[in-house]
């Protein structure tokens, strides 16, 4: 665990340094959201934290290989498997970076995508096989698998896309996305007793890590965003981590939970249902937007302001209090779909129908007490302070206004006298 904390940490590291390197080269090469009526941003930002991201997660990879347990104890195909993903996450992210400079359309950023899976399913990494609860196999011939992976990355890829609508969404969702799949490689490792060194965990801790290193520059409000170079980088690293256990463990591995329950309600089906059950509120927000649009009579690509994001500010959400509410949608899917597969008894249940409530409380509940208390609050400030505050702002603008009302021309300022 604590080589894998070095990894979280490292990536986090190198991505906040890289952070204003990435801002730096978006700006020379006018590589600029502009403000549109459908974004939520009142001034130009800089795009391009997908490089800062691609930086973290390399020299991520760099220092596991010099670890120790990791080194040793990796296998034959965790770090090949690993370079693999990353090699293909560079080719999607340089994708990314020429739509964030020169705005490629979409067919040609999905024939980026569709050459990243082509490098991941060139380098092994591709559904091959399922196995039943009682053992059989089920297997996949190449073209068959291929096909599979292809679907699962490419959905994955433009979900995150998709829910990249608000500062500091698309980073938390997949950075909380990734902490529950590393929770579950690594429990379930242990849980078996087989090596905890995976391709999965190192991915996923190295995932989670870039995206909080990249949080702190892109939480509201951002002074940078990751842009298509970042969404669909994270996107490809996240879904193929959760491919990647099906081509190190067996069934005997990955086929029991603690106290002898299935690893998952759905044993056969796990590696394909994870990265679509952690994503599933981008998903569903790609699914209504396709409905919604092509409904409309418009293209499925056409850009609205009607995303789910865009909803709880309708409703009365203050953007982070938004951002912060679709965290704990994604935190509660995820790891409610986790600790279902690795553990069960009511109290699992109780847990997930506990978080559940509380969710739904603070999406639906919170707008409807929002006031001055809450206004308060997100700012920092007790309610005393919040009245201390507007009874000085009062005081200044009467003083403000006596001095204008009596004051005479300007005096001349006096080099190197203190600023006004």
């Amino acid at each position: 665990m604590r080589e894998y904390l070095v990894v979280f940490l490292v990536a986090g590291a190198v991505t906040y340094l890289l952070t204003v390197v990435a801002r730096e080269i978006a700006l020379r090469t006018g590589a600029v959201a502009a403000v549109r009526d459908r974004d939520v941003h009142a001034e130009p930002i800089p795009y391009m934290g997908g490089l800062a991201m691609l930086g973290g997660l390399v020299a991520a990879y760099l220092v596991a290989r010099q670890l120790p347990f990791l080194s040793t104890q990796s296998g034959e195909f965790i770090f090949p498997d690993v370079r693999a993903v990353l090699m293909a996450g560079a080719l999607v992210c340089a994708v990314g970076v020429l739509d964030d400079i020169f705005e490629l359309d979409a067919l040609t950023k999905f024939g980026g995508q569709v050459l990243a899976v082509g490098l991941l399913v060139y380098s092994g990494i591709q559904f091959r096989f399922f196995y039943q609860p009682d053992g059989v196999q089920f297997a996949l011939d190449s073209s068959q698998g291929a096909l599979l992976t292809a679907f699962i990355v490419i959905a994955t890829v433009n979900a995150v896309n998709f829910v990249d609508g608000l500062d500091g969404l698309a980073a938390g969702v997949v950075g909380i996305s990734a902490l529950a799949f590393f929770t579950y490689c690594y429990t379930l490792t242990s849980i078996n007793g087989v090596t905890r060194a995976t391709a999965g965990a190192l991915l996923t801790a190295a995932l989670a890590g870039a995206c909080a290193g990249f949080l702190v520059h892109n939480f509201h409000p951002a002074r940078l965003f990751m842009g298509d170079s970042g969404s669909m980088l994270i996107g490809l690293v996240l879904s193929a981590s959760a491919i990647t256990v099906t081509t190190q463990f067996s069934s005997d591995d990955i086929a029991l939970g603690a106290d002898g329950a299935r690893a998952s309600l759905l044993p056969m089906l796990l590696p394909l249902a994870l990265p679509i059950l952690i994503l599933i509120v981008p998903l569903a927000d790609l699914v209504l937007a396709v409905v919604r649009r092509t409904r409309a009579g418009r293209s499925p690509f056409a850009p609205d302001k009607q995303h789910l994001h865009h909803r709880l500010l309708e409703i009365g959400h203050s953007h982070r209090r938004a951002v912060v509410i679709m965290w704990f949608w994604a935190g509660l899917i995820a790891f409610g779909t986790v600790l279902a597969s690795l553990y069960t008894g009511p109290t699992v249940w109780v847990a997930i129908g506990s978080g559940f409530g509380l969710t739904l409380v603070l999406t639906f509940l919170l707008p409807k007490v929002h006031g001055p208390l809450v206004e308060a609050v997100e700012a920092g400030l007790e309610p005393t302070g919040l009245v201390e505050a507007e009874v000085d702002a009062e005081v200044d603008a009467e003083a403000e206004a006596v001095d204008t009302a009596g004051a005479g021309p300007p005096a001349e300022e006096h080099p190197g006298g203190p600023p006004g």
